[in-house]
């Protein structure tokens, strides 16, 4: 089992590039699982997570409610702001500058092989950064994702999540706020829950906190937690 992950850090990309990479490293895994199978041969697959920030657009998943969309086509155009259905879990979310999206794609036969498992890991590799930022967060339940305040009628959720795996590999993945514009979630119910609110690092504690160091301090506990090697950085 190979445990190393390669950090890549793209920058700001559109919704549809970042995409494009990812699928071409998810193909990339799983066509050595096949060929593995097919040859009976045992080459290592690998690993990956990107980081990425967006500009402007939402992403609806294949389990998500269109009407949690609140603005039609051209009021999106005027905007400036882009739509994207996606095949990832989830509802509807938003992307945008001052945002940290974070996909990884691994091959769970590396580590574990439990979709649910791996879930509740990312939440943890957020739960463990904000708390280094003196945030407490939780995790709420039958709701995937990252939360402040969870058990409480104003409950605020800081980190949306969605994953879609095949053959034990993943990719999407999570997008935390950290100094991002909140305004744009108005546009939306997001992750079609209608009685919560959104909230950011820079919301909860004042800080102006540089991106480059929140991606630092995720790939320190995403390591630990998921009991990995950090072996390269891609830029």
């Amino acid at each position: 089992m190979n445990k190393q992950i390669i950090v890549h850090d793209l920058g700001l990309v559109d919704y549809q590039d970042a995409l494009d990479y990812q699928i071409r490293l998810f193909n990339q895994i799983i066509h050595t699982k096949l060929e593995n199978r097919k040859k009976n041969t045992e080459i290592e697959t690998e690993n990956h997570l990107i980081f990425v920030e967006h500009p402007n657009v939402y992403t609806l998943g294949k389990s998500g409610d269109i009407s949690n969309l609140l603005l039609n086509k051209n009021e999106l155009d005027d905007k400036k702001i882009q739509f994207f259905n996606t095949n990832r879990g989830g509802d509807i979310t938003c992307h945008g500058p001052g945002q940290i999206v974070c996909y990884p794609i691994l091959d769970l036969d590396n580590f574990f092989t439990d979709i649910h498992k791996y879930l509740r890991f990312l939440e943890e590799t957020i739960i463990r950064t904000l708390n280094d930022f003196g945030i407490v967060s939780a995790r709420s339940q039958n709701e995937t994702g990252v939360w402040i305040d969870s058990d409480l009628v104003f409950s605020r959720k800081i980190c949306a999540m969605g994953v879609k795996a095949s053959r034990w590999v993943t990719m999407h993945g999570l997008a935390l706020n950290v100094n991002n514009d909140l305004s744009y979630f108005e546009n939306i119910i997001p992750c079609g829950i209608s009685n919560k609110s959104v909230t950011s690092i820079y919301k909860e504690t004042g800080m102006d906190i540089s991106l480059n160091q929140v991606k630092k301090i995720i790939t320190k506990h995403f390591i630990e937690i998921f009991s990995a090697e950090l072996v390269e950085g891609i830029n």
